[in-house]
Protein backbone atom coordinates (compact mmCIF):
# COMPACT_ATOMS: atom_id res chain seq x y z
CA UNK A 1 0.00 0.00 0.00
CA UNK A 2 1.06 3.42 -0.78
CA UNK A 3 2.72 6.13 2.00
CA UNK A 4 0.68 8.47 2.31
CA UNK A 5 1.00 12.27 3.61
CA UNK A 6 -1.29 14.55 5.36
CA UNK A 7 -2.98 16.86 3.04
CA UNK A 8 -1.24 20.47 2.91
CA UNK A 9 -4.14 22.33 4.04
CA UNK A 10 -5.96 21.91 7.53
CA UNK A 11 -3.29 18.86 8.17
CA UNK A 12 -0.57 17.99 9.77
CA UNK A 13 2.75 16.67 7.68
CA UNK A 14 4.63 13.75 8.34
CA UNK A 15 8.10 14.51 6.37
CA UNK A 16 11.15 14.62 7.88
CA UNK A 17 12.85 17.10 10.54
CA UNK A 18 15.90 17.65 7.72
CA UNK A 19 12.81 18.70 5.82
CA UNK A 20 11.43 21.16 7.51
CA UNK A 21 14.80 22.49 7.90
CA UNK A 22 15.12 22.69 4.00
CA UNK A 23 12.12 24.47 3.68
CA UNK A 24 12.67 26.82 6.74
CA UNK A 25 16.29 27.91 5.56
CA UNK A 26 14.67 28.55 1.43
CA UNK A 27 12.20 31.02 3.53
CA UNK A 28 14.74 32.93 4.91
CA UNK A 29 16.08 33.66 1.73
CA UNK A 30 12.70 34.78 0.56
CA UNK A 31 10.47 38.43 0.10
CA UNK A 32 6.93 38.08 0.40
CA UNK A 33 5.09 39.42 -2.47
CA UNK A 34 1.55 38.88 -1.90
CA UNK A 35 -0.78 37.32 0.72
CA UNK A 36 -4.18 35.57 -0.17
CA UNK A 37 -7.02 34.52 2.35
CA UNK A 38 -9.93 31.96 1.40
CA UNK A 39 -12.65 30.28 2.77
CA UNK A 40 -13.48 26.88 2.30
CA UNK A 41 -16.53 25.03 3.14
CA UNK A 42 -15.96 21.64 2.86
CA UNK A 43 -13.22 19.47 1.71
CA UNK A 44 -11.97 20.11 -1.61
CA UNK A 45 -8.86 20.57 -4.20
CA UNK A 46 -7.69 23.84 -4.50
CA UNK A 47 -5.80 25.84 -7.10
CA UNK A 48 -4.52 29.08 -7.66
CA UNK A 49 -4.04 31.13 -11.00
CA UNK A 50 -1.34 33.62 -10.30
CA UNK A 51 -0.63 36.38 -12.74
CA UNK A 52 2.67 37.68 -12.37
CA UNK A 53 5.88 39.10 -14.93
CA UNK A 54 9.41 39.67 -14.04
CA UNK A 55 10.70 42.63 -16.41
CA UNK A 56 13.96 41.63 -16.24
CA UNK A 57 13.57 37.91 -16.83
CA UNK A 58 14.31 36.25 -19.98
CA UNK A 59 14.02 32.87 -20.36
CA UNK A 60 17.06 32.54 -23.48
CA UNK A 61 19.45 34.38 -21.66
CA UNK A 62 21.58 32.97 -18.93
CA UNK A 63 21.78 34.61 -15.85
CA UNK A 64 18.46 36.19 -16.82
CA UNK A 65 16.06 33.14 -17.08
CA UNK A 66 13.35 33.43 -14.53
CA UNK A 67 12.33 34.52 -10.88
CA UNK A 68 11.29 31.76 -8.61
CA UNK A 69 8.52 32.00 -6.63
CA UNK A 70 7.40 29.74 -3.29
CA UNK A 71 3.94 29.09 -2.60
CA UNK A 72 3.23 27.95 0.92
CA UNK A 73 -0.37 27.40 2.31
CA UNK A 74 -0.90 28.09 6.26
CA UNK A 75 2.83 28.39 6.15
CA UNK A 76 3.50 24.46 5.16
CA UNK A 77 3.89 22.64 1.96
CA UNK A 78 5.94 25.09 -0.26
CA UNK A 79 5.89 24.66 -3.81
CA UNK A 80 7.69 26.76 -6.48
CA UNK A 81 6.43 28.95 -9.29
CA UNK A 82 9.16 29.30 -11.96
CA UNK A 83 8.46 32.51 -14.42
CA UNK A 84 9.17 30.78 -17.88
CA UNK A 85 7.72 34.08 -19.42
CA UNK A 86 9.00 36.33 -18.76
CA UNK A 87 8.01 40.09 -18.85
CA UNK A 88 5.05 38.87 -20.61
CA UNK A 89 2.05 39.40 -18.32
CA UNK A 90 0.85 35.96 -17.67
CA UNK A 91 -1.34 33.55 -15.69
CA UNK A 92 0.04 30.51 -13.93
CA UNK A 93 -2.03 27.65 -12.94
CA UNK A 94 -0.61 25.96 -9.91
CA UNK A 95 -2.38 23.13 -8.12
CA UNK A 96 -2.07 23.47 -4.00
CA UNK A 97 -3.93 20.02 -3.20
CA UNK A 98 -6.25 19.09 -0.83
CA UNK A 99 -8.07 21.26 1.64
CA UNK A 100 -10.08 20.58 4.51
CA UNK A 101 -13.17 23.31 5.90
CA UNK A 102 -11.93 26.26 7.24
CA UNK A 103 -9.84 29.68 6.59
CA UNK A 104 -6.57 29.71 4.76
CA UNK A 105 -3.90 31.94 3.97
CA UNK A 106 -1.54 31.42 0.78
CA UNK A 107 1.68 33.26 0.81
CA UNK A 108 3.80 33.76 -2.48
CA UNK A 109 7.49 35.37 -1.61
CA UNK A 110 9.90 35.60 -4.03
CA UNK A 111 13.29 32.71 -3.45
CA UNK A 112 16.10 35.67 -4.06
CA UNK A 113 18.30 32.08 -3.43
CA UNK A 114 16.89 30.42 -6.63
CA UNK A 115 16.11 33.62 -8.90
CA UNK A 116 18.21 34.36 -11.54
CA UNK A 117 20.51 37.33 -9.97
CA UNK A 118 19.38 39.76 -12.43
CA UNK A 119 15.52 39.03 -12.59
CA UNK A 120 13.75 40.10 -9.60
CA UNK A 121 11.94 42.66 -10.52
CA UNK A 122 8.65 40.92 -10.08
CA UNK A 123 5.06 42.22 -10.27
CA UNK A 124 2.18 39.70 -9.22
CA UNK A 125 -0.90 41.42 -11.08
CA UNK A 126 -3.67 38.95 -9.57
CA UNK A 127 -4.27 35.94 -7.54
CA UNK A 128 -7.40 33.77 -8.03
CA UNK A 129 -8.40 30.65 -5.72
CA UNK A 130 -10.12 28.30 -7.43
CA UNK A 131 -12.08 25.75 -5.44
CA UNK A 132 -12.96 22.25 -7.12
CA UNK A 133 -15.00 20.78 -4.58
CA UNK A 134 -16.05 16.98 -3.97
CA UNK A 135 -18.86 16.87 -6.26
CA UNK A 136 -17.49 19.09 -9.23
CA UNK A 137 -16.93 17.09 -12.30
CA UNK A 138 -13.24 17.87 -12.49
CA UNK A 139 -12.71 16.98 -8.57
CA UNK A 140 -11.02 13.10 -9.20
CA UNK A 141 -8.85 14.30 -11.89
CA UNK A 142 -7.89 17.23 -9.59
CA UNK A 143 -7.44 15.53 -6.30
CA UNK A 144 -5.07 12.37 -7.94
CA UNK A 145 -3.45 14.38 -10.13
CA UNK A 146 0.37 14.26 -9.26
CA UNK A 147 2.97 16.67 -7.93
CA UNK A 148 6.31 16.69 -9.15
CA UNK A 149 9.51 17.58 -8.03
CA UNK A 150 12.29 18.67 -10.55
CA UNK A 151 15.48 17.01 -10.90
CA UNK A 152 18.42 19.45 -8.70
CA UNK A 153 20.50 20.25 -11.87
CA UNK A 154 17.61 20.51 -14.17
CA UNK A 155 15.74 23.88 -11.94
CA UNK A 156 19.70 25.03 -10.67
CA UNK A 157 20.42 25.10 -14.68
CA UNK A 158 16.79 26.68 -15.62
CA UNK A 159 15.93 23.50 -17.93
CA UNK A 160 13.56 20.46 -18.43
CA UNK A 161 11.04 22.02 -16.13
CA UNK A 162 7.68 20.87 -16.36
CA UNK A 163 4.98 23.26 -18.45
CA UNK A 164 1.90 21.93 -18.53
CA UNK A 165 -0.23 18.47 -16.72
CA UNK A 166 -2.94 17.42 -18.85
CA UNK A 167 -5.35 14.61 -18.07
CA UNK A 168 -7.55 12.52 -21.03
CA UNK A 169 -10.10 10.30 -19.62
CA UNK A 170 -11.36 6.98 -20.55
CA UNK A 171 -14.46 5.52 -19.90
CA UNK A 172 -14.59 1.80 -18.77
CA UNK A 173 -16.80 -0.86 -18.68
CA UNK A 174 -16.25 -0.95 -14.56
CA UNK A 175 -15.37 2.72 -14.36
CA UNK A 176 -12.79 5.31 -16.21
CA UNK A 177 -9.19 5.31 -16.56
CA UNK A 178 -7.08 8.77 -16.09
CA UNK A 179 -4.01 9.78 -17.68
CA UNK A 180 -1.34 12.05 -16.92
CA UNK A 181 0.90 13.61 -19.53
CA UNK A 182 3.42 16.34 -18.68
CA UNK A 183 5.08 19.39 -21.50
CA UNK A 184 8.74 19.82 -20.15
CA UNK A 185 10.23 22.30 -21.63
CA UNK A 186 13.19 20.61 -22.77
CA UNK A 187 15.31 16.89 -22.14
CA UNK A 188 18.97 17.50 -21.21
CA UNK A 189 19.68 13.28 -22.22
CA UNK A 190 17.41 11.31 -24.39
CA UNK A 191 16.05 12.02 -27.94
CA UNK A 192 18.66 14.87 -29.51
CA UNK A 193 17.33 18.08 -31.08
CA UNK A 194 17.58 17.19 -34.54
CA UNK A 195 15.69 13.54 -34.23
CA UNK A 196 13.27 15.80 -31.72
CA UNK A 197 12.30 18.17 -34.78
CA UNK A 198 12.05 15.31 -37.50
CA UNK A 199 10.01 12.66 -35.56
CA UNK A 200 7.86 14.82 -33.37
CA UNK A 201 7.90 18.10 -34.61
CA UNK A 202 9.09 20.17 -31.12
CA UNK A 203 12.05 20.72 -28.60
CA UNK A 204 10.25 19.72 -26.06
CA UNK A 205 9.77 16.56 -24.10
CA UNK A 206 6.15 15.22 -23.59
CA UNK A 207 5.51 12.49 -21.44
CA UNK A 208 2.89 10.19 -19.95
CA UNK A 209 4.12 10.57 -16.08
CA UNK A 210 0.92 8.77 -14.30
CA UNK A 211 -2.34 6.58 -15.10
CA UNK A 212 -4.87 5.48 -12.77
CA UNK A 213 -7.60 3.31 -12.84
CA UNK A 214 -11.11 3.50 -10.99
CA UNK A 215 -13.90 1.41 -10.51
CA UNK A 216 -17.59 3.19 -10.54
CA UNK A 217 -17.45 4.43 -6.57
CA UNK A 218 -14.31 6.38 -7.71
CA UNK A 219 -11.63 3.96 -5.67
CA UNK A 220 -8.32 3.23 -7.04
CA UNK A 221 -8.00 -0.28 -8.75
CA UNK A 222 -4.78 0.49 -10.52
CA UNK A 223 -1.93 3.03 -11.12
CA UNK A 224 1.09 3.13 -12.98
CA UNK A 225 4.16 5.78 -13.69
CA UNK A 226 6.38 6.02 -16.10
CA UNK A 227 10.37 5.07 -14.81
CA UNK A 228 13.54 4.92 -15.81
CA UNK A 229 14.04 3.26 -19.42
CA UNK A 230 10.27 3.94 -20.30
CA UNK A 231 8.90 1.07 -17.85
CA UNK A 232 5.32 1.58 -17.20
CA UNK A 233 5.69 0.39 -12.94
CA UNK A 234 3.06 0.42 -10.89
CA UNK A 235 2.91 3.43 -7.92
CA UNK A 236 3.33 2.39 -4.53
CA UNK A 237 4.92 6.03 -3.27
CA UNK A 238 3.79 8.68 -0.74
CA UNK A 239 1.08 10.78 -1.28
CA UNK A 240 -0.19 14.19 -0.69
CA UNK A 241 -3.56 13.88 0.09
CA UNK A 242 -4.74 11.58 -3.12
CA UNK A 243 -1.76 13.24 -4.87
CA UNK A 244 1.03 10.60 -5.98
CA UNK A 245 4.10 12.16 -5.31
CA UNK A 246 6.72 11.47 -7.83
CA UNK A 247 10.59 12.90 -8.51
CA UNK A 248 12.18 13.37 -12.05
CA UNK A 249 15.07 11.64 -12.15
CA UNK A 250 16.58 11.07 -15.42
CA UNK A 251 18.21 13.66 -17.61
CA UNK A 252 15.15 12.64 -20.45
CA UNK A 253 12.41 13.07 -17.55
CA UNK A 254 11.65 9.66 -16.53
CA UNK A 255 9.91 9.00 -12.98
CA UNK A 256 10.65 7.40 -9.56
CA UNK A 257 9.08 7.39 -6.37
CA UNK A 258 11.95 8.81 -4.25
CA UNK A 259 14.60 11.28 -5.29
CA UNK A 260 17.13 14.28 -4.49
CA UNK A 261 14.82 16.74 -5.62
CA UNK A 262 13.41 19.29 -3.29
CA UNK A 263 11.58 21.53 -5.44
CA UNK A 264 8.05 20.90 -5.90
CA UNK A 265 6.61 22.21 -9.25
CA UNK A 266 2.66 21.33 -9.49
CA UNK A 267 1.07 22.55 -12.84
CA UNK A 268 -2.70 22.79 -12.26
CA UNK A 269 -3.83 19.88 -14.19
CA UNK A 270 -6.62 20.28 -17.17
CA UNK A 271 -8.46 18.46 -19.52
CA UNK A 272 -7.60 17.91 -23.38
CA UNK A 273 -8.76 15.87 -25.83
CA UNK A 274 -6.57 14.18 -28.42
CA UNK A 275 -9.54 11.79 -30.30
CA UNK A 276 -8.36 13.67 -34.05
CA UNK A 277 -5.22 15.05 -33.28
CA UNK A 278 -1.26 14.78 -32.16
CA UNK A 279 -0.54 15.22 -28.49
CA UNK A 280 1.52 18.23 -29.40
CA UNK A 281 -1.73 20.08 -30.26
CA UNK A 282 -1.55 20.67 -26.27
CA UNK A 283 1.16 23.12 -27.37
CA UNK A 284 -0.72 24.63 -29.58
CA UNK A 285 -3.57 25.87 -27.19
CA UNK A 286 -0.53 27.28 -25.12
CA UNK A 287 1.70 28.57 -27.57
CA UNK A 288 3.95 30.33 -25.38
CA UNK A 289 5.44 26.75 -24.71
CA UNK A 290 6.81 27.02 -28.36
CA UNK A 291 8.76 30.29 -27.70
CA UNK A 292 10.19 28.70 -24.35
CA UNK A 293 11.98 25.53 -25.44
CA UNK A 294 12.82 27.76 -28.76
CA UNK A 295 14.64 30.12 -25.76
CA UNK A 296 16.32 27.47 -24.07
CA UNK A 297 17.41 25.53 -26.71
CA UNK A 298 19.67 28.42 -27.97
CA UNK A 299 20.50 29.07 -24.78
CA UNK A 300 21.96 25.76 -24.24
CA UNK A 301 23.78 26.00 -27.64
CA UNK A 302 21.30 23.47 -29.73
CA UNK A 303 20.99 25.61 -31.99
CA UNK A 304 23.45 26.15 -35.01
CA UNK A 305 22.55 27.86 -37.95
CA UNK A 306 23.79 25.15 -41.15
CA UNK A 307 22.69 22.23 -38.76
CA UNK A 308 21.37 19.35 -40.68
CA UNK A 309 19.56 16.14 -39.49
CA UNK A 310 21.77 13.54 -37.71
CA UNK A 311 24.82 16.41 -36.30
CA UNK A 312 22.37 16.69 -32.60
CA UNK A 313 21.96 20.39 -33.56
CA UNK A 314 18.91 22.42 -35.16
CA UNK A 315 18.76 25.73 -37.11
CA UNK A 316 16.80 28.45 -35.90
CA UNK A 317 13.34 26.64 -34.82
CA UNK A 318 11.92 29.97 -36.96
CA UNK A 319 13.09 28.44 -40.38
CA UNK A 320 11.19 25.22 -39.87
CA UNK A 321 7.69 24.08 -41.30
CA UNK A 322 5.83 22.22 -38.71
CA UNK A 323 3.44 19.32 -40.00
CA UNK A 324 0.32 17.65 -38.25
CA UNK A 325 -1.22 14.83 -40.12
CA UNK A 326 -2.89 11.50 -39.56
CA UNK A 327 -2.13 8.30 -41.26
CA UNK A 328 -3.73 3.99 -41.23
CA UNK A 329 -0.39 2.83 -41.38
CA UNK A 330 0.73 -0.93 -40.83
CA UNK A 331 4.07 -1.81 -40.41
CA UNK A 332 5.32 1.46 -42.11
CA UNK A 333 7.76 4.37 -40.96
CA UNK A 334 6.41 7.90 -42.80
CA UNK A 335 8.56 11.17 -44.20
CA UNK A 336 7.71 14.09 -45.09
CA UNK A 337 8.94 16.87 -47.69
CA UNK A 338 7.94 20.84 -47.97
CA UNK A 339 8.43 22.23 -51.76
CA UNK A 340 9.43 25.80 -52.02
CA UNK A 341 9.40 28.18 -55.08
CA UNK A 342 12.41 29.85 -56.23
CA UNK A 343 13.23 32.92 -57.94
CA UNK A 344 13.87 31.00 -61.14
CA UNK A 345 10.28 29.07 -60.66
CA UNK A 346 11.80 25.90 -59.86
CA UNK A 347 10.95 23.49 -56.44
CA UNK A 348 13.41 22.45 -54.41
CA UNK A 349 12.46 19.65 -51.99
CA UNK A 350 13.23 19.65 -47.91
CA UNK A 351 12.99 16.09 -47.06
CA UNK A 352 12.29 15.84 -42.88
CA UNK A 353 14.32 13.13 -42.21
CA UNK A 354 17.24 14.58 -44.65
CA UNK A 355 19.46 11.36 -44.85
CA UNK A 356 18.69 9.34 -41.77
CA UNK A 357 17.15 6.32 -42.20
CA UNK A 358 16.69 6.66 -38.25
CA UNK A 359 14.57 10.29 -38.58
CA UNK A 360 11.73 8.92 -40.30
CA UNK A 361 8.26 8.72 -38.18
CA UNK A 362 7.78 5.65 -36.53
CA UNK A 363 5.39 5.41 -33.34
CA UNK A 364 4.25 2.46 -31.32
CA UNK A 365 0.46 1.99 -30.73
CA UNK A 366 0.82 3.80 -27.38
CA UNK A 367 2.09 6.59 -29.40
CA UNK A 368 0.08 6.35 -32.07
CA UNK A 369 -3.43 5.57 -31.00
CA UNK A 370 -5.40 7.82 -33.63
CA UNK A 371 -2.84 7.97 -36.18
CA UNK A 372 -1.85 11.60 -36.06
CA UNK A 373 1.96 12.46 -35.72
CA UNK A 374 3.84 16.15 -35.86
CA UNK A 375 6.95 16.30 -37.37
CA UNK A 376 9.32 19.62 -38.89
CA UNK A 377 11.42 20.40 -41.57
CA UNK A 378 13.78 23.27 -42.13
CA UNK A 379 13.21 25.46 -44.96
CA UNK A 380 16.33 27.74 -46.45
CA UNK A 381 17.02 30.55 -44.70
CA UNK A 382 15.10 33.87 -45.34
CA UNK A 383 12.40 31.96 -47.26
CA UNK A 384 8.56 33.18 -46.87
CA UNK A 385 5.45 31.61 -46.51
CA UNK A 386 4.48 32.40 -50.35
CA UNK A 387 7.24 30.51 -51.41
CA UNK A 388 5.78 26.96 -50.21
CA UNK A 389 4.58 25.26 -53.19
CA UNK A 390 4.17 21.54 -52.08
CA UNK A 391 3.89 18.67 -49.83
CA UNK A 392 4.48 14.83 -50.21
CA UNK A 393 5.12 11.46 -48.11
CA UNK A 394 7.00 8.59 -48.41
CA UNK A 395 6.52 5.20 -46.20
CA UNK A 396 8.82 2.82 -45.54
CA UNK A 397 9.04 -0.85 -44.07
CA UNK A 398 9.60 -0.40 -40.21
CA UNK A 399 12.79 -1.31 -38.59
CA UNK A 400 12.50 -4.50 -36.84
CA UNK A 401 13.01 -4.01 -33.13
CA UNK A 402 14.66 -5.74 -30.52
CA UNK A 403 14.89 -9.44 -31.25
CA UNK A 404 12.83 -9.48 -34.18
CA UNK A 405 12.87 -10.86 -37.52
CA UNK A 406 13.35 -8.16 -40.34
CA UNK A 407 9.63 -7.26 -41.63
CA UNK A 408 9.54 -8.77 -45.72
CA UNK A 409 9.02 -6.18 -48.57
CA UNK A 410 5.07 -5.61 -49.49
CA UNK A 411 4.01 -6.67 -45.66
CA UNK A 412 3.61 -2.57 -44.64
CA UNK A 413 0.50 -0.56 -45.98
CA UNK A 414 0.10 3.31 -45.54
CA UNK A 415 -2.56 5.37 -45.97
CA UNK A 416 -3.15 9.24 -45.34
CA UNK A 417 -6.20 10.35 -44.38
CA UNK A 418 -5.42 14.04 -42.95
CA UNK A 419 -3.41 17.31 -42.97
CA UNK A 420 -4.62 19.07 -39.79
CA UNK A 421 -2.43 22.28 -40.11
CA UNK A 422 1.35 23.23 -41.67
CA UNK A 423 2.43 26.40 -39.60
CA UNK A 424 5.89 28.01 -39.11
CA UNK A 425 7.08 30.40 -36.26
CA UNK A 426 6.87 33.95 -36.48
CA UNK A 427 9.80 36.54 -34.95
CA UNK A 428 8.55 35.79 -31.85
CA UNK A 429 8.54 31.82 -31.81
CA UNK A 430 5.05 31.99 -31.66
CA UNK A 431 2.75 29.55 -33.93
CA UNK A 432 1.91 31.68 -37.41
CA UNK A 433 -1.63 30.90 -39.17
CA UNK A 434 -1.99 27.68 -40.56
CA UNK A 435 -0.66 26.93 -44.18
CA UNK A 436 -2.21 24.03 -45.21
CA UNK A 437 -5.10 21.83 -44.01
CA UNK A 438 -6.53 18.43 -46.09
CA UNK A 439 -8.46 15.47 -45.78
CA UNK A 440 -9.24 12.21 -48.39
CA UNK A 441 -8.01 8.87 -49.04
CA UNK A 442 -4.26 9.28 -50.37
CA UNK A 443 -2.44 5.46 -50.11
CA UNK A 444 1.31 5.54 -49.93
CA UNK A 445 3.53 2.57 -51.82
CA UNK A 446 5.47 1.62 -49.21
CA UNK A 447 9.01 1.42 -50.18
CA UNK A 448 8.13 3.02 -53.07
CA UNK A 449 8.07 6.72 -55.01
CA UNK A 450 6.35 9.95 -53.23
CA UNK A 451 2.79 11.03 -53.20
CA UNK A 452 1.99 14.63 -53.47
CA UNK A 453 -0.79 16.19 -51.15
CA UNK A 454 -2.77 18.47 -53.96
CA UNK A 455 -5.02 20.99 -52.54
CA UNK A 456 -8.04 22.77 -54.66
CA UNK A 457 -6.49 26.53 -53.28
CA UNK A 458 -3.16 25.74 -54.61
CA UNK A 459 0.04 27.12 -53.22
Amino acid sequence: MANTARPLVGGRRTFSAAALILAAAALSDAQTLRVETFDVAAPAEIQAIVTARCAGCDWGRRGREAAVLILTVNGREAQDLVLVRGAERAEYAVALGPAAPGKHRLSITLDRKATAPVARDVVIDDVRIVVIAQDDPRFLAAALSPMLYARPDAFDAFSDLPLLLWYEIDRLPSGQRIRYSVVFSNEDGGTPPDRLMATWGRLTDIEFVYGVELDSSGNVVAERYQGRGHDIVPFRGHRLGRHPMLWVVTENNMLAETGKGRRRIAPAPFAFDLASVSREAVMDAHPWTYRVSSEEARREKRVREGAAPGSRLVPDPRRFAYLEACADVKDAALTFAVATRGEDGRLSWHESNGTMPQYRIQRSPDHFPNGCFRGAVALPEGTRDDAIAGLRFRAFTREPGEGEKPLPRGSATARLTRVNTLFRLDDDDLPTRRLLAWSGDLPIEVDGEPVEVSTSEGW
